[in-house]
């Protein structure tokens, strides 16, 4: 059983690797509930995981998460313990904290562009990170941790870039920073607010030439004097040595 849900895990995680550039160290963002539950399971996460995907890992939280552990009390407190080892990653409800649901789900965005593994047991956080694509989960069942299969949106959006309709986050990602280093994305705006001028159209000179006449002969060419030299008759010249005619006496 232990070495098929592994085969899983790998395949699951290299679903993710190709589709969605994820690289170690893997970023697992964690909640008080799967710390209770890891707690209760006597699951040790910080050595499990590692060994669970393979890789790398970086086992962080965020403010909201930890605050919300604190107003719940005593019977928390070991959760707590545990979370705040983990790093807290900045979110944006510093000031006025937030459920640790909602938290989780604003860091992931539209697109989970920073390729977070969720790991929680909060349905609610669930069932919204199921609505984004790339969102790998993780959660705790039967004293083990699961890496869940793909959802419908991740391979739906899958689908959709294979057949060309869409351009993966990574791809628009690794457009914009190849056109902010050459500086095309400046100019293409200058090109997009300037009126190209057509240029004036000349005719071919070779369309202009006259087409020659196929089967006429070429006239002979001529003289350096433009005329046909004569033909000259040569006399012969009578012979005056010829011997004299004799006379009778």
């Amino acid at each position: 059983m232990k070495i098929k849900r592994q085969k899983q895990a790998k395949k699951t995680i290299s679903f993710y690797k190709y589709n969605f550039s994820f690289r170690e160290p893997f970023q697992i963002l964690i909640d008080g509930t799967f710390c209770q539950a890891a707690l209760k399971n006597k699951i040790q996460i910080k050595e499990q995981m590692p060994k669970y995907l393979m890789g790398e890992v970086q086992l962080c939280t965020t403010n909201c998460a930890l605050k919300e552990l604190e107003t719940l009390g005593k019977e928390l407190y070991g959760a707590k313990i545990i979370l705040q080892r983990y790093q807290v990653r900045r979110c944006p409800h510093f000031k006025s904290p937030v459920p640790a649901s909602e938290c989780l789900l604003s860091m992931l965005e539209e697109t989970n562009p920073h390729h977070y593994f969720v790991a929680t047991q909060d349905h609610t956080v669930t069932a919204g990170l199921k609505k984004i694509p790339g969102v790998p989960l993780l959660y705790i069942i039967s004293n083990t941790i699961v890496l869940d299969k793909p959802c419908q949106t991740s391979l739906d959006h899958v689908q959709a870039v294979q057949l060309g309709e869409l351009v993966s986050p990574a791809q628009q990602q690794s457009i914009r920073s190849l056109k902010e280093e050459q500086g095309i994305a400046h100019k293409d705006g200058e090109r997009r607010g300037k009126k190209r001028k057509r240029k004036q159209s000349h005719p071919n000179p070779l369309s202009c030439l006259k087409k020659k006449k196929k089967g006429v002969p070429t006239p002979p060419k001529k003289t350096e004097q433009g005329e046909k030299r004569k033909r000259s008759r040569h006399k012969k010249h009578r012979d005056n040595t010829s011997t004299p005619a004799v006379t009778n006496t």
